[in-house]
């Protein structure tokens, strides 16, 4: 007996918008089994997590201020993805664009905020497109690796940060040697949406820069082009697609959209730059963009599932003493089921009986 694998003549639209809604419940039948080796009823648990995460106004604002760092990070993993990129270095872009944000909220702080705040916004967004161009450049100049590049890219943004608070940025006012940089002014802090929540304007940024994705890839030449660059560079090319162009430009965009999360973290949640201002959205990003397909506006929505866990299994862990390290193994097991779900989504199985 054989087990093949045959491509998929006709590929389905059922099987496109059902597939991410089977993967994420196998994902959750996966990981009933620790919950049950655990004596703990994982329907209860699941219960736990959807009030946690949504149950009231406290966990839906919490799970959309987790939701905009996970979607400004998973749009900048899936924008090369477009032009069949891996951008892999989302978590240093957010950093570096807190650290852009920082530098201009820090030494501009005389501006008025109608000044200071889009100045930030240019300045984090710059910083992390520059951190986004390295790869892109290395790549197309000496055929280097941007998947390599761009992931050890983030441990540099990292210890940057690390030395700038400890040295040059370090609150040297404050009574402890907490590696903190100094308060922003108050006018450089982005509005809250609701009052007594953490929800900021940041959910607006997010959600616009998905929808301005979606139009730029979908409706634009530049979009078509870059998609032309990822199905088939040779015959771009042929076309007469300046393809080294688009893929640097591409690894740019991706790293300042990655950098506008950080933006969002500094100025309007943390009003500093602190050694611990990465808490891994960037790698989170790498399976909300595999769940959302790459595509803008299913991103969206994967990263509010995504958010949701995050918010939820805090709950779950005080409602039955359920370690939060399971909600990274239901993230684990989604990313799998997203691979083994994209293998079944082009081929399908045949079973091939001896004689």
């Amino acid at each position: 007996m054989q087990v093949l694998l045959e491509t998929r003549e006709i590929k389905s639209n059922a099987i496109k918008f059902l597939a991410p809604i089977v993967i994420i419940l196998l994902a959750l039948t996966a990981a009933a089994c620790p919950l049950l080796w655990m004596r703990v009823n994982p329907l209860a648990a699941y219960t736990s997590i959807i009030s946690g995460s949504c149950g009231d106004i406290y966990g839906i604002s919490e799970t959309l201020v987790k939701a905009v760092p996970l979607m400004l990070c998973g749009l900048a993993v899936a924008f090369p993805l477009t032009a069949n990129r891996w951008n892999l270095g989302a978590e240093g872009q957010f950093i570096m664009g807190a650290f852009g944000a920082s530098a201009v909220a820090l030494s501009m702080p005389q501006l008025p905020g109608m000044i200071l705040l889009p100045l930030m916004l240019i300045g984090g967004f710059a910083a992390g497109a520059f951190w986004g161009w390295i790869p892109g450049i290395l790549n197309v100049r000496f055929n280097i690796s941007e998947i390599i590049v761009s992931l050890m890219m983030n441990y540099i943004a990292v210890n940057w940060v690390s030395y700038l608070v400890y040295g040059p940025m370090r609150d040297r006012h404050a009574y402890s040697n907490f590696p903190f940089s100094p308060k922003f002014v108050q006018h450089a802090w982005l509005p809250r949406i609701i009052q007594g929540t953490r929800l900021h304007l940041g959910i607006v940024f997010a959600v616009l820069a998905a929808i301005i994705l979606y139009v730029i890839i979908q409706k634009t030449r530049f979009g078509y082009e870059i998609r032309m660059v990822g199905a088939n560079p040779r015959s771009a090319r042929y076309g007469g697609i300046d393809t080294a162009k688009l893929v640097v430009l591409t690894m740019a965009a991706a790293g300042g959209i990655a950098a506008l999360a950080g933006v969002g973290e500094v100025a309007a949640l943390h009003h500093q730059l602190r050694r611990d201002i990465a808490v891994g959205y960037g790698y989170t990003a790498i399976p909300v963009a595999m769940l959302g397909k790459g595509h803008p506006l299913g991103i969206l929505v994967s990263s509010l599932v995504f958010a949701a866990l995050l918010v939820g299994g805090s709950n779950m862990q005080q409602d039955f003493g359920v370690p939060v390290a399971l909600v990274s193994i239901i993230q684990a097991l989604i990313v799998l089921f997203v691979v083994a779900g994209e293998t079944l989504q082009k081929y399908r199985i045949r079973i091939v009986r001896g004689s």
